[in-house]
């Protein structure tokens, strides 16, 4: 069962950087989702694509990932692009 590794990101709801730093490691889905004829919900027999693993780095993780025997896909994390704006420009 392959692992996916990637640093958290921000979420959009908050204006600082906590928890952003953290490394987190999910198991790929085995099966695909399906309704469930009762509810509508969406699920599946896959446990383990509940398990959500913390780290403090991405070495960490693939270290985890090594001693367990898990293979594993490292998602970089994309480079943060920063829009610098005055607010005199709305009115140009």
């Amino acid at each position: 069962m392959p692992a996916r590794i990637y640093q958290m990101p921000k979420n959009a709801m908050q204006s600082g950087k906590a928890r952003t730093a953290t490394w987190l490691l999910e198991f790929e889905p085995a099966e695909a989702k399906k309704p469930d004829p009762m509810t509508g919900w969406a699920g599946s027999g896959d446990t383990q694509e509940q398990v959500k693993l913390s780290f403090e780095s991405a070495d960490d993780a693939r270290a985890y990932c090594d001693r367990n025997g898990i293979t594993y896909n490292v998602v970089k994390t994309p480079p943060k692009t920063l829009k610098i704006q005055a607010y005199a420009d709305n009115f140009r």
